[in-house]
């Protein structure tokens, strides 16, 4: 059984699409970043960078100790070793699909973030840093677009972890929605994995966090103020 330390945050939301799809076992515990439920000393010794997602897989494939992963990465590669889905087997096709999970890791998720803070959360408007953030999404979504053009999925036409990490972050920011009019592959793409059964039982899981309003001061500084040590 696989523990999931979840909330509804873009990384938070990959997990239960593998989890799903791969019909797997497995329990949500959830981790309310807006309260601080990420610096808990139990969360901490599963997740040291204080982030969710992580897991604990109860029965892991050396059959020893429970087993936890942090980085929403390395559970989406760890799910499916451990399962043998949705990562290709053969070493070019791979080579393919980590490429694009961690150009999810290092490009799409982080600067989708920004444009988010900048956006949404920042305390004041930064035009500087709202335009750079946006122009860069926009680039991002373009290279995804061109990657999608005659492919049903990102690596071909099988359905692949690098697809789980980058939809949930697909204009991710309900109070600053990104025009999708120009990638026309991506909004095709986009709206055929909603489709899918599964998808809509991961995203279940974000009916639990009902809309509390503006964020609070004491949010901004749990999210946004953390020192180094």
């Amino acid at each position: 059984m696989i523990e999931l330390f979840y909330w509804p945050t873009p990384n938070g939301r990959k997990i239960p699409l593998f989890l799903e799809e791969a019909a797997l076992a497995y329990k949500v515990t959830h981790v309310d970043i807006g309260k601080g439920d990420q610096f808990k000393p139990d969360f901490l010794a599963i997740s040291p960078n204080n982030r969710m997602p992580a897991i604990v897989d109860h029965a892991p494939a050396d059959g020893g100790a429970p087993l936890s992963v942090f980085e929403s990465g390395a559970i989406l590669q760890y799910l499916a070793e451990k399962t043998g889905k949705f990562l290709p087997a053969d070493v070019r096709g791979r080579v393919e699909c980590m490429q694009w999970l961690f150009w999810q890791m290092a490009g799409l998720g982080p600067m989708t973030g920004q444009y988010g803070h900048f956006h949404v959360y920042a305390p004041e408007p930064i035009a500087y840093a709202q335009e750079r953030y946006a122009r860069e999404v926009g680039r991002l979504l373009g290279v995804l677009d061109r990657r999608l053009a005659g492919r049903e999925y990102i690596c071909g036409n099988e359905y692949s972890i690098a697809d789980m990490a980058c939809w949930p972050w697909i204009d991710a920011y309900d109070k600053a929605p990104f025009d999708l009019t120009p990638f026309a592959e991506v909004r095709r793409w986009r709206a055929a994995i909603a489709a899918r059964p599964a998808t809509a039982r991961a995203e279940a899981h974000r009916s639990m966090r009902a809309d509390s309003g503006p964020m609070t001061d004491a949010q901004r500084r749990i999210l946004f103020g953390q020192p180094s040590h």
